[in-house]
């Protein structure tokens, strides 16, 4: 069949596409569909090399495409998340957003929305920011979320308009959390005054703040945060001072290349990786001046602590107790993958090297000094995570201050017959009780602080308790794993997944206690 025929065949398929019936043809001035040699998709050029090629002229024609599409290193270079332009999509912004039209309405919550999400909280707290931003534009919602999308439809007046928001990652920013929670004071205050563009201007200046902290700064919080966090597991002096080093390293690392916008996992493979070997040489720079120094080997486990995912652990539990079950177990396989990935990672670079998690020495301390130490350690701790999740120093202090007395509570109570002899006790609460107990009273105390600082409850309850996620029982349990030792994986996997179990279980309890909007489905 000849290039003419084939071009009658195809004229006339679409002549059959009528899209108008005959009272929509009298009043439209239907064009002709145009041949298809008018859409010229390549230039002359092209076509008189085509010519010459022997090549059929379909497969020459998807070739030129093909080299005319942005390409890197083999990859579409334009192949990133699209975001929107949401100046683009409004259609009435000079005017009141509660008289606006409902696909304006509908862009205020999706956006608002979507900076919830984005900043990391959990389902719940997403729904009812939208809630309340669709109650005073008079506009009924109903949402359904996942860990980087949700789907929203907006009804009003009989009519529904339908929206589908997706993220290109997660991650957490209790800052931008604190922003939209004055946002959303400001709208249900001032709201019915806004117009659409007023609207979107607030939410942009959300949307476009930048973080608090520079890599350095995040390296520095975490050196920290692990160098405490390996005090409260029991290690000295000598542990500590490495872990500072290799996590301060490690979470630079890492903090760099999510800043240049690589994946999360590429980033937290080199973290870790460069955490465990960074302990590994200031270790070896400490045996060269203390001698013995090479026997504290096991502290490595704490240098790479930082990956902790304290927020979508601890959020995944809080919306399945709220039976938003499609965020929770998204929310949950995410930061398995996180653990699994951290370990594996962790396992392999410390069996390349000969590391191995042994038990820590006694300190010898006095129950007066231990405790007051793990008074320091837990804030500091705290604090080093809250800068990681992007608080600022005056809302990090606080989450300190409340994982200061929570935490050592925790550990008191596990350590009961040797911080407290004159009970008599023989034997410590169980380590999944405590961290029940840790738990509701960082849940109790954050409803305290949200009130007298107004500052969003889960940028405090989240840090004060990621410190109580038992990070070495999860590292363990693969560690064993690897080494085909059953036995111990299974006993170290379990008691970590018991307590991360039940510090959700703890803050549910508070927030049921002090928050009516929680304790209720409706």
């Amino acid at each position: 069949m000849d290039d003419a025929s084939e071009r009658a065949i195809e004229e006339d398929m679409l002549d059959q596409f009528n899209y108008f019936d005959d009272e929509d043809e009298e009043l439209i001035d239907r064009r002709e569909p145009a041949p298809l040699d008018s859409f010229d998709l390549v230039d002359e050029e092209t076509d008189e090399v085509e010519g010459e090629s022997t090549e059929s002229p379909q497969s020459s024609r998807l070739n030129s495409l093909l080299s005319r599409a942005p390409m890197h290193h083999g990859v579409r270079a334009g192949a990133l998340h699209m975001k929107t332009d949401w100046h683009q999509i409004v259609t009435a912004g000079d005017e009141l957003a509660v008289d606006a039209p409902l696909t304006d309405k509908s862009s205020i919550v999706c956006r608002t929305g979507m900076l919830m999400l984005a900043s990391g909280t959990g389902a719940w707290r997403v729904r009812d920011t939208m809630n309340r931003v669709a109650a005073v534009l008079g506009v009924t919602i109903h949402v359904d979320l996942s860990l980087l999308s949700f789907e929203c439809t907006c009804i009003e007046d009989g009519h529904c308009f339908n929206e589908v928001v997706s993220l290109p990652t997660t991650g957490v920013n209790t800052h931008r959390i604190w922003m939209m929670e004055s946002f959303l004071k400001e709208i249900e205050t001032y709201g019915r005054r806004f117009t659409v563009h007023e609207y979107h201007e607030m939410l942009k200046t959300v949307e476009s703040s930048k973080p608090d902290y520079a890599p350095w700064q995040q390296g520095l919080a975490a050196a920290c945060a692990c160098g405490a966090f390996v005090f409260l597991l029991g290690g000295g002096p000598i542990e500590m001072a490495c872990a500072f080093v290799g996590a301060g390293v490690g979470n630079f690392a890492r903090s760099h290349i999510l800043k240049q916008g690589l994946g999360q996992f590429s980033a937290l493979t080199l973290g870790v990786a460069l955490a465990c070997i960074s302990y590994l040489l200031a270790l070896l720079g400490l045996a060269q001046v203390v001698p013995g120094a090479m026997s504290h080997q096991e502290g490595y486990i704490g240098a790479m602590l930082f990956v902790i995912p304290g927020f979508p652990l601890i959020t995944a539990g809080l919306d399945i107790a709220k039976l938003d079950m499609r965020s929770g177990i998204e929310r949950l396989s995410y930061a398995v993958s996180i653990i699994v990935m951290a370990t594996l990672v962790g396992w392999m670079v410390a069996e390349c090297v000969g590391l191995a998690p042994d038990d820590f020495a006694p300190l010898g301390l006095s129950p007066l000094a231990l405790t007051l130490l793990r008074v320091v350690m837990s804030f500091v701790g705290v604090f080093g995570f809250s800068v990681m999740f992007n608080s600022p120093v005056k809302m990090a202090a606080a989450a300190g201050l409340i994982g200061a007395v929570s935490n050592t509570l925790r550990l008191t109570l596990v350590d009961a017959p040797t911080m407290i002899p004159f009970l008599g006790l023989s034997t410590g609460m169980p380590p999944e009780a405590a961290a029940f107990i840790g738990a509701l009273v960082s849940g109790l105390l954050a409803s305290l602080a949200e009130v007298k600082l107004t500052y969003p409850r889960i940028a405090l309850t989240v840090p004060s308790i990621v410190i109580m996620v038992p990070g070495l029982y999860l590292y363990r349990s693969m560690y064993y794993m690897c080494t085909f030792d059953t036995v111990n994986m299974l006993g170290w996997f379990v008691r970590a997944v018991l307590i991360v179990a039940f510090l959700p279980v703890g803050l549910g309890v508070a927030r049921t206690l002090t928050d009516p909007r929680w304790r209720y489905t409706s």
